[in-house]
């Protein structure tokens, strides 16, 4: 498979603190690649360090390249805007805007210009039925999304992702606030996406990256300690420090 995106000898400071130390990381497109390790390890920050949050946070300082298709979207000159249309973002908890679920859908593209009415609702309705929420919102569009349950607003901010067409989804613990069922349903669509998405997750879940994801980095104390196929992680690791922390000795 093509490498989607290319991380060469990243490294990120908070004001003094070193958060992430030289990672390199070749992330395939059209898999699912999982971040695992401890909570405070980098994996958050190396997610945000992909459509530049982290740029919205003050002293921060970024060292190395992240190559999206041949680009180097660590430099100054890009256009972060467009950048966060090609990569976007969910995060851990669903934060609909508080608007109907049409609105939501439909805020991206109006956003970046499409005002004809016809397409925008084609634009909705393909984005929820791709989001595996079409079947249960569709006559309730024009309803609030907070009235939506937690595990369908989560679905709703995928679709709200999906209308402005990304090519990377970037998904920060998409299902820790979920029940089971929800967090069913997230991995089911996740498996569907990945046919045309190259997504990221960030999982505290083994069994979670386990089950969705392809290839499997763990991070421990802003080092990339491991990165393979999820098989090889979790049958066997080559470093001490992964098999401790999948097996559950420490973490």
């Amino acid at each position: 498979m093509p490498t989607k995106i290319k991380v060469s000898n990243l490294e990120l400071y908070y004001g003094e603190f070193h958060a992430l130390k030289k990672i390199n990381m070749d992330i395939q497109a059209n898999k699912v690649t999982a971040l695992i390790g401890p909570s405070g390890c980098g994996k958050s920050t190396f997610l945000r360090t992909l459509n530049r949050m982290n740029d919205l946070i003050n002293n921060v300082k970024i060292e190395g390249q992240v190559i999206l298709d041949g680009e180097n979207i660590l430099n100054p000159e890009l256009d972060v805007v467009h950048l966060r249309k090609r990569v976007g973002m969910v995060f851990q908890r669903p934060n609909p805007f508080p608007m109907t679920v049409y609105d939501n859908v439909a805020y991206g593209p109006r956003i970046h210009g499409m005002k004809d009415k016809k397409k925008l609702d084609e634009i909705v309705e393909k984005s929820l039925k791709a989001a595996a929420l079409w079947d249960e919102v569709h006559d309730r569009l024009k309803r609030p999304a907070l009235g939506l349950s937690g595990g369908q607003q989560q679905r709703l901010c995928i679709a709200r992702l999906l209308a402005v067409e990304p090519e990377v989804l970037l998904m920060d613990e998409p299902s820790s606030a979920l029940d089971p069922i929800s967090t069913l349903k997230i991995e089911e669509l996740m498996e569907e996406l990945k046919e045309k998405y190259t997504i990221i997750i960030v999982t505290h879940n083994m069994q979670q990256a386990a089950r969705v994801s392809d290839y499997t980095a763990f991070f421990l104390t802003g080092d990339m300690v491991e990165f393979d196929t999820t098989e090889s992680i979790f049958t066997r690791p080559s470093d001490k420090r992964t098999e401790d922390y999948i097996t559950g000795r420490f973490g």
